[in-house]
């Protein structure tokens, strides 16, 4: 029987399962790593950046061979990887899309990963997870993508054990955003709303999560949205052979809005650490 997910889970589910954005973020996006990235110096390629998000998450963690880890929204797996190359944990990836889910098993067996990453294919707003399984849940610029933010720290508080930490990283509007700003990019993302730092502290703390540490970096936003422009722009050619050229028009127009609204104080991005009592 044919599952069924919220409108919005769809809308993500089928942009991510089309070609286009399945051979635009391979190509352009990092390939194995489609989140934001830190840029360290103005020389860092988008790849790279990535993976300096990657390694600050794996700082703020304890980790090692007994921990038990879901990536929520996990994309190619590329930070699943990470973790369980450099820490020895398990990782269990949830994911919405059929395309990227398959990536992900070839890059596993390639890298030699598969006794080490599980994939489950489900929605973040209704985990197909029993509770109390989890020593981690982290997740990277995925939970923007849902239409009931607050139901998916709900399920992700439900799947942690007691003492086990939640942290992602996610674009955010600023706490000041004036209304109606961000249009254009709500439009391009098929959403009427964005999270904020002070939105999922304040629902952490509803569904029985408490802050350990928050870390706005809203340049990197700027920074790696402008990135992937210039990128697009370079390899717009190239590109044109594997995405159509709506796809790169569009996605060109919308990369300007972030960019916009990053510079203009309505856009955000960091780190959230949170930890379950």
């Amino acid at each position: 029987m044919t599952k069924h997910y919220p409108p919005s889970v769809e809308t993500a589910r089928a942009y991510y399962n089309s070609s286009d954005a399945d051979h635009f973020y391979a190509v352009i996006w990092g390939g194995e790593d489609i989140h934001t990235g830190i840029y360290e110096s103005n020389t860092d390629s988008i790849a790279q950046a990535s993976r300096h998000t990657e390694e600050k998450i794996v700082s703020l963690l304890k980790l090692d061979k007994s921990t038990r880890v879901l990536d929520v929204g996990s994309g190619y797996g590329g930070p699943a990887r990470y973790l369980a190359k450099t820490t020895g944990c398990r990782v269990d990836c949830l994911n919405i899309s059929d395309v990227q889910n398959q990536r992900t098993r070839q890059l596993n067996e390639e890298q030699g990963m598969t006794a080490q990453i599980q994939i489950i294919e489900g929605s973040f707003e209704e985990m197909p997870i029993p509770d109390q399984q989890y020593d981690v849940v982290v997740s990277q610029d995925a939970i923007l993508h849902s239409g009931d933010r607050s139901q998916v720290l709900k399920e992700v508080a439900r799947v942690l054990k007691s003492g086990g930490d939640f942290i992602f990283t996610d674009p955010m509007q600023t706490d000041h955003c004036p209304a109606e700003v961000l249009q254009p990019v709500l439009d391009r993302i098929h959403l009427n709303s964005l999270g904020s730092f002070s939105f999922y502290t304040q629902t952490a703390q509803t569904v029985g999560l408490e802050v350990v540490q928050l870390i706005e970096m809203p340049e990197q936003l700027i920074n790696h949205y402008g990135w992937v422009l210039k990128e697009v722009e370079a390899r717009y050619e190239d590109m044109l052979k594997i995405c159509s050229k709506d796809y790169l028009e569009r996605m060109k127009v919308g990369l300007k809005h972030w960019v916009n609204s990053g510079q203009q104080g309505h856009l955000t991005w960091g780190i959230l650490h949170f930890w379950k009592k």
